[in-house]
């Protein structure tokens, strides 16, 4: 049977370069404060994650650089296109991830966002480290190698067909 995501057709929006540029370390599901606007742009997938940061001001945190498209019936009443996001999180929550971002150099980068149960947003945020070049270079190699392997086995199996 297929979740509830995939019920509501609705596919998540996700971060590929958060993967690439940063070494996640652990996950964290939050809200998200939105407009009625800015919601309906985000169910015409209408949002790019790419370069959203979050960061903590004042016990609080904002998601920051999340683009979402003014939706094109939105009229007078429209959203910026860029603008700080709040995100809800509980106050221990917001606490333990300003200790780790302080103590170890870490950062909050957003991975993905979705519908949870096809009411809500959700924004899906990772505790990362930022990746040196060539642990970049490496992640390439790798991939490379694992494309290369999966090409020969697929020519391999024609072949013996």
């Amino acid at each position: 049977m297929a979740n509830k995501k995939e019920e509501s057709g609705h596919s998540p929006l996700v971060n590929k370069k958060a993967k690439f540029n940063f070494e996640l370390i652990s996950f964290l599901e939050a809200g998200i404060v939105l407009s009625g606007s800015e919601v309906k742009s985000l169910r015409d997938k209408k949002g790019n994650l790419t370069d959203a940061f979050a960061k903590i001001k004042n016990g609080e945190v904002f998601l920051e650089n999340f683009s979402i498209a003014p939706y094109k019936n939105g009229g007078y009443s429209n959203h910026p296109e860029i603008r700080p996001r709040k995100l809800l999180l509980h106050k221990n929550e917001i606490e333990k991830l300003d200790r780790q971002v302080k103590e170890k150099g870490l950062v909050l980068v957003a991975t993905k966002v979705y519908f949870k149960n096809n009411l809500r947003v959700k924004v899906e945020i990772a505790l990362a480290k930022p990746k040196k070049l060539h642990d970049k270079r490496d992640d390439m190699q790798k991939k490379d190698a694992k494309q290369e392997i999966a090409r020969a086995i697929k020519s391999a199996n024609r072949y013996d067909s």
